[in-house]
């Protein structure tokens, strides 16, 4: 049996998804493979190799590669599914693009955002905006997955993998990457930090938003984050969204201020090690995950907080 993992990546780095899904692919069982598709990802297929468990990097190296488009790297993934008894992505925005092509093109029924792994053909995944958790067995020959990568650790470096070039499939030329409007921080990224500070619409305005939360997340090292109705009410851009409709978080510690804890919102960080809530409404459903919670204006503690840090 062996999997083949598709890798995340810009091209000269893996992103962090990648290797959550390798540890995902690790819990099957089997001999790992992992597909860099690109243009100029040598580097990124290096990292990749040295991914502990992997046994094999397979190069795909073209051009037209370079903006991973769904539908030229679901036909590459596809010419070389042969062999494998599970092809496995992350959850991420490109995973979700080109996954649901590759079963389709399979006529295979894709599983969704696996959080375990039960055996070889069982998995769990969440339902219910994450209320529930269901078992799903597959009998098709070959499984398609994506990894919801806050379920899995990042796999260790330590491997020492071959690298292997293969032939990269034609162009389809059915869509072109236009642009990419980006966002650049100082703080960590949204989806890898270890701590986030979060606000809500009880911080009132966009202009509280930076005035109270900033100085906390400077001096913790976090990145910022937010409820979609801080977003809906133009706080901050939609890249901040933490929940069902946003990004989905699992950090050592998160720190909800001014958030209600409406249910899209709690599936988007309840897998947080560590939550504190600060919210003066003390029947607000973010409670009933904080492991701390302070009922208190919020206006008046953060920054008693944010000294003291």
């Amino acid at each position: 049996m062996a999997i083949l993992v598709i890798a995340e990546h810009d091209n000269q780095s893996l992103k962090a998804a990648t290797k959550n899904a390798v540890t995902a692919a690790a819990k099957i069982g089997g001999e790992i493979h992992v597909l860099v598709a690109g243009s100029g990802c040598a580097n990124a297929a290096a990292e990749a190799a040295k991914l502990a468990g992997v046994a094999k990097v397979k190069v795909a190296d073209a051009a037209h590669y370079a903006d991973q488009t769904a539908e030229n790297i679901a036909a590459l993934v596809v010419a070389n599914a042969a062999g494998y008894s599970h092809i496995v992505a992350p959850a991420t925005t490109n995973g979700k693009n080109f996954a649901p092509r590759v079963a389709a093109l399979l006529d295979v029924a894709q599983i969704s955002d696996i959080v375990g792994v039960e055996s070889a053909d069982t998995f769990v995944r969440p339902i219910y905006a994450g209320n529930a958790l269901a078992t799903v067995q597959s009998a098709d020959t070959v499984k398609v997955i994506t990894v919801r990568t806050t379920g899995f650790e990042a796999v260790a470096e330590g491997g020492s993998a071959a690298v292997e070039a293969i032939a990269a499939g034609p162009d389809l030329g059915k869509s072109k990457l236009v642009s990419r409007e980006l966002t650049k921080s100082e703080r960590p990224e949204l989806t890898a930090a270890k701590i986030i500070v979060s606000g809500g619409r009880g911080l009132g305005n966009g202009e509280n938003y930076k005035t109270l939360l900033e100085p906390l997340a400077d001096k913790l090292g976090a990145a910022l984050g937010a409820s979609r109705a801080a977003v809906d009410a133009g706080f901050v851009p939609n890249d901040y969204q933490v929940g069902q409709t946003g990004k989905i978080v699992a950090p050592q510690l998160y720190i909800a201020i001014g958030i209600s804890g409406a249910i899209q919102h709690l599936a988007g960080m309840k897998d947080s090690k560590v939550i504190v809530a600060i919210n003066k409404d003390p029947e607000a459903p973010i409670f009933q995950v904080a492991d701390y919670g302070l009922v208190a204006d919020l206006f008046e503690v953060v920054p008693q907080l944010a000294a003291a840090v």
